[in-house]
């Protein structure tokens, strides 16, 4: 963990919510006048677009109906621990772009699915971003996870992100509901043995409960919204925690344990503006305070 560089990461699984986090975190930085270095987790996969379908083919006609982007053969574990240990100790790393669409392609004269080439992050930058799939992820070879100062965890119970990646895939990528099952279970044992584990290194996790019939989400028509959910907040280290205030203006929350508030889901933006706030501020002053 850094004093002088503080990383900040945002762990969870495709389709689970990282994006809207990451929102409500531009929305902070830009408030209190913080200058992130933004990375995003799939610009460490191995593979570009065309290269994955490819290893993807060459693993099933070798027989492993196992390989996904949520394990280590697809990733570049060792470069994003190398990444969040360079910055930590410099203010600096090296980082690349996934271009997801052609809309992010177009500026940089690239094909959709490509990564752009490596480059330093400028220096000057208040702290690291991390928002993907393995911000706290940790290895018989690499420990990501022991260079992140805060580590947040966003996960919904399987059957919700089942749902939404159901419905995501179905109406952007014209997926079948067949296909998309196909890659649910190709996932699941990286998904067992490398995506669960990093929840219990977080240091606070938002999981979404929905409190309506999700028992078959192959046949599920709508992602259940906000208003039909609850949210988890679980604190891994409470001491600190301004619980009764966080109840007094979350409203209609309680506390089911001792370090977990759990309150409706349409309030995450607000549980995330009053927990990390005060987070950052002193993430920033103790920055400072080495930097004197």
């Amino acid at each position: 963990m850094s004093v002088k560089h503080p990383v900040v990461a945002i762990t969870g699984s495709s389709g689970a919510g990282t994006t809207s986090v990451m929102r409500t975190f531009e929305q902070i930085f830009r408030r209190e006048q913080v200058d992130a270095a933004f990375v995003e987790g799939d610009s460490f996969h191995s593979y570009d677009r065309m290269a994955m379908k490819g290893e993807m083919s060459r693993a099933l006609s070798d027989g492993d109906h196992t390989f996904s982007h949520f394990g280590p053969d697809a990733n570049l574990f060792e470069e994003l621990e190398t990444l969040f240990r360079e910055y930590g100790e410099s203010g600096t790393g090296r980082v690349r772009k996934y271009l997801h669409d052609q809309d992010e392609a177009a500026p940089y004269g690239q094909e959709p699915g490509t990564f752009t080439p490596w480059e330093a992050i400028p220096g000057g930058t208040d702290l690291l971003f991390y928002e993907g799939l393995h911000g706290a992820v940790a290895t018989e070879k690499v420990d990501v996870a022991q260079y992140a100062d805060l580590l947040i965890g966003v996960v919904p119970v399987i059957n919700l992100e089942w749902i939404q990646k159901l419905q995501r895939d179905k109406a952007k990528r014209g997926y079948s509901t067949e296909a998309v099952t196909e890659t649910i279970l190709r996932r699941m044992h990286d998904y067992v043995n490398y995506m669960c584990p990093q929840f219990s290194r977080t240091d606070v996790n938002f999981q979404r409960v929905p409190v309506v019939d999700t028992s078959n989400p192959f046949i599920a028509r709508t992602i259940p919204t906000p208003d039909e959910s609850m949210l988890v907040i679980r604190f891994k280290d409470p001491r600190g925690i301004d619980f009764p205030y966080l109840l007094s203006m979350l409203h209609d929350s309680f506390m089911s344990r001792p370090n977990t508030i759990v309150c409706p889901g349409g309030k995450m933006d607000l549980a995330m503006q009053l927990i990390f706030t005060p987070m950052l501020w002193r993430l920033l002053e103790r920055r400072d305070r080495a930097a004197s």
